[in-house]
């Protein structure tokens, strides 16, 4: 047993299941969001996604998602027409054009604080 399991009885099975610590938190975090009325949906990084699936997780229009596909800024592949591409490609962007946006963010403040424009 691993530092941190937890052990979980399930009805009905002989065996209690030996949990991770990881997997105790994502239980938990999927208990407390039904409890809330949140549906979960839990997809694999293998997923993928349609043009307008992965735009509506970046919060950006299906064009401007376009956009970034055709300027190879992400990988993709064509179903006959149609592009797809992988979750974990979106979260990896996701990620990196959060943190470009929050050094930026972060660089005005800086700015704004040594020309005494308030704060």
């Amino acid at each position: 047993r691993g530092r941190g399991d937890v052990k979980l009885k399930v009805a009905g099975q002989a065996e209690a299941l030996l949990l991770p610590p990881s997997v105790v938190e994502l239980l938990q975090y999927v208990l407390n969001e039904t409890a809330r009325g949140n549906s979960i949906t839990l997809l694999s990084l293998e997923t993928e996604l349609t043009t307008q699936q992965a735009a509506d997780i970046l919060k950006v229009s299906r064009p401007y998602f376009v956009k970034l596909l055709n300027e190879k800024k992400l990988p993709y592949r064509k179903v006959g027409s149609h592009r797809r591409v992988l979750l974990k490609d979106v979260l990896v962007y996701k990620e990196h054009s959060d943190k470009v946006r929050r050094k930026a963010l972060s660089e005005l403040v800086e700015e704004a604080q040594e020309l005494n424009m308030g704060y």
